[in-house]
């Protein structure tokens, strides 16, 4: 059963001018603080780590260090970026753009290590820096990306590319620098370029209150209950974990279900207290549009409005067109036109599953000899959990005592990668730790040489933002002759002192899926920082980690981790024959609740100016999106609204259709793994040479080509998700309640 929709990819933040500009770190104004050269040799920052593989010395690192290196980072850049656009020597390839990949590393390694931890493990200093230095970083990028004579050395190397005598991965630096800078808004007249600085700096602001007011509502909305009876359903461990997060936070006695970022919570599937899910769920949609302090709607607009301007100063018509520009999707009528093809058949099946959902709570309660009720959001994911017992005579229950969070991580995860890669993993225990419940990997190549770092952050907990997703701490790169650090975030609710934790299925391929992201960071293998890893386009980056996800039930790797944790009994043939057999069920819900966010997505970022909803008009454009396309189905609310859509206001802007575009990619290379063998050494290492080490080398579809040896199909995609025969919807099947809802969030 595919799950990739959760993750929330943390790309490693480049060192210089090049990194994306809703995803890096923005600002205003630039203070000229002392050098790295004559600054406090306490700071670990101002050179670089002596543990191995230039790991962070987490336990040298305070809060206080962040901010002299920030300030010295950027004077040192700003130095040697001044020196290269003055340089009176002709441009070359060496002393522009490979001065420029070397330009940066202090603010580089300080930069990489922060907002890692800010999305890792977020404090109130750490919160205050953020937005102190959000609007600083986007002023100084502008400095570099908008400064003339630079600009001028780059478009001097553009144009005679082909004759500078560098291979293939030089000559594609070349490119993608002229790329960066021109979209940045290279060529710009002053008042533009003016007017674009101002812009920038405001999105920093905003984005980064956005994420604070996520978060500071995520930890505020969770639902206190009081007694351990209206927990029913629930494992012992659960409940005895919702007991631990209501003692941590002063209330002893009573539970605390903690919010996930996206609308569905995982409890509902197993409360049997209706009014318990209810409350749950209106606690989680209602999120950030209460008009209380946390409300993001003026955010939003303000947001989407500022980018579309931007968007139009850049040449472009709205945001989408300028973000897809430089995707492989290239234009926002590619990206309707997929979601468009998708969404009838998804809210057909959606539509059906519904009704087999309402029989059943038709028939529960004639035989309790109570009157119906009609499905209600908070219902689906209960009682299609009973429908799938019904049909495949299993429920999640069953499967979570086979499945141990550590056999999953090191008799799963890193099991296939050693059967397809033959690269090996020890655990270590003398590097510093960010926090208590990390645990760190090296990890080896094939020859046994050292290839990586892996750092394992597993557990949700109030500091850490929702999701799940992989970050660089150190990126690889022949030039500075690095090897990478990377780590992988997942938000597994820790079972108590003493107690396994167990996960549940999505939780399992969640774990393989994010894995798949550290692969594409491990294994790079290239020259330049620039093209490092999963430096790929957005809607390019989720496909290598989609493919990981298929070793999760692959029959060899799942006999060697589903064990039970009590007895070491593997998992039953047949209870795997039906996870196997179900892999389509409830893909209507699934399928349809992703592309209602994406929807929203889309159609936020391609209005223009004029056209931004205010913020007391955010929630009524939503419910108009989401109609418009056919997928405003009242039960099947989408995956995020848009007041806690992070995705949408940090990277994933206009790209949130990203997953489903990279999965017709996965789909098709799964597709071609099992025909030419499956879990093999061959296979394995074809996919690493041709994809999975080149990081940003080479046009991301090309990569596709030289690994299947064709261009992507869109069959695979549409088996896999039982869209492949869908009929029309029927509205006769759906129960009475199918209408849309009105624009107002439930419980607001």
């Amino acid at each position: 059963m595919k799950h990739p929709l959760a993750c929330a990819l943390a790309l490693a933040l480049a060192a210089g001018p090049t990194f994306a500009a809703d995803q890096a770190a923005q600002g205003t104004a630039v203070s000229t603080p002392a050098s790295p050269q004559n600054a406090p040799a306490s700071n670990p920052f101002f050179a670089d780590s002596t543990l191995p593989l230039k790991y962070p010395a987490f336990d040298k690192i305070q809060d206080s260090d962040f901010a002299p290196a920030f300030d010295a980072g950027m004077k040192e850049e700003l130095a040697e970026v001044d020196a290269i656009a003055n340089n009176p020597e002709p441009p070359t390839f060496d002393n522009t753009i490979l001065a420029l990949e070397k330009s940066g590393r202090t603010l580089y390694r300080s930069r990489s290590v922060f907002y890692n931890l800010v999305g890792a493990d977020k404090n109130d200093a750490r919160e205050a820096l953020e937005e102190k230095y959000s609007p600083i970083f986007a002023a100084h990028r502008d400095t570099i990306v908008l400064n003339p004579k630079l600009f001028a050395r780059i478009q001097a190397l553009y144009d005679k590319r082909t004759t500078l005598g560098l291979d293939a991965e030089g000559v594609r630096l070349v490119e993608r620098y002229h790329t960066d800078f021109t979209r940045a808004g290279a060529n710009l007249d002053d008042a533009q370029k003016a007017r674009l600085k101002d812009i920038n700096g405001q999105l920093a602001k905003l984005s980064t209150q956005f994420d604070q007011k996520v978060l500071a509502e995520r930890n505020e909305s969770a639902v206190v209950v009081d007694t351990r009876a209206e927990l029913d359903g629930l494992s012992a461990e659960q409940i005895d974990a919702a007991a631990q997060v209501a003692k941590s936070r002063g209330l002893d006695g009573k539970f605390v279900l903690t919010i996930l970022n996206t609308t569905g919570q995982p409890p509902a599937t197993s409360l049997t207290n209706r009014a318990i899910r209810e409350k749950l769920y209106k606690a989680s949609m209602s999120r950030n549009s209460r008009g209380n302090a946390n409300d993001t709607t003026a955010i939003v607009s303000e947001v989407v409005k500022l980018r579309a301007e931007r968007a139009n100063l850049l040449g472009h018509p709205n945001y989408a067109s300028w973000v897809l520009e430089d995707e492989t999707a290239k234009t926002p009528q590619a990206v309707n036109e997929m979601l468009g093809k998708l969404a009838p058949p998804a809210v057909a099946n959606a539509r059906r599953e519904a009704a087999e959902l309402q029989a059943m709570i038709d028939k529960e309660q004639k035989a309790k000899g109570e009157p119906s009720f009609k499905l209600e959001p908070w219902d689906w994911s209960f009682y299609s959990e009973k429908v799938r017992k019904e049909k495949y005579a299993f429920d999640e229950t069953q499967l979570m005592p086979y499945l141990e969070l550590d056999r999953v991580l090191q008799d799963g995860v890193f099991f296939a990668a050693t059967q397809l890669y033959g690269i090996t993993f020890k655990e270590r225990t003398d590097l510093p730790k960010y926090h208590k419940d990390t645990r760190t990997f090296d990890v080896f190549d094939k020859d046994g040489t050292q290839l990586a770092i892996f750092i394992f952050d597993p557990f949700a907990r109030d500091s850490k933002r929702g999701g799940a997703w992989m970050n660089t701490y150190v990126d690889q790169s022949d030039l500075f002759g690095t090897k990478p650090v990377v780590a992988n975030h997942l938000n597994i609710t820790k079972a108590p002192e003493g107690k396994p934790t167990l996960l549940t299925w999505d939780e399992v391929t969640t774990t393989f899926h994010e894995f798949g992201h550290a692969l594409h960071g491990m294994f790079s293998a290239v020259k330049y920082p620039y093209f490092t890893g999963t430096s790929v386009p957005r809607d390019f980056v989720e496909f290598p980690s989609q493919v990981n996800e298929m070793w999760a039930d692959w029959p060899s790797v799942l006999a060697n981790y589903a064990r039970h944790y009590q007895t070491g009994a593997a998992m039953p043939k047949e209870l795997l024959d039906k996870v196997v057999a179900a892999s389509k069920f409830n893909q209507g819900f699934t399928t349809t609740e992703y592309l209602g966010a994406s929807l929203i997505d889309q159609e936020l970022h391609q209005i223009g100016v004029n056209q931004v909803p205010a913020p007391s008009q955010v929630m009524a454009f939503e419910a108009a999106s989401l109609k418009k396309h056919g997928v405003d189905f009242a039960p099947v609310p989408p995956r995020y609204r848009t007041p806690y859509f992070s995705h949408i206001m940090g990277g994933y802007a206009a790209g949130y259709y990203a997953y489903i575009w990279s999965e017709v990619l996965d789909a098709d290379t799964v597709a071609w793994i099992e025909a030419h063998g499956g879990l093999t050494r061959e296979n394995g290492d074809r996919f690493r040479a041709t994809l999975l080490s080149r990081g940003g080398t080479k046009d991301a579809l090309q990569l596709f080509r030289d690994f299947s040896g064709r261009d992507p199909e869109i069959g695979p995609l549409l088996k896999r998700r039982g869209l492949d025969a869908a009929p029309e919807a029927d509205d006769s099947q759906a129960p009475a309640d199918a209408e849309p809802k009105a624009a107002e969030p439930a419980g607001g």
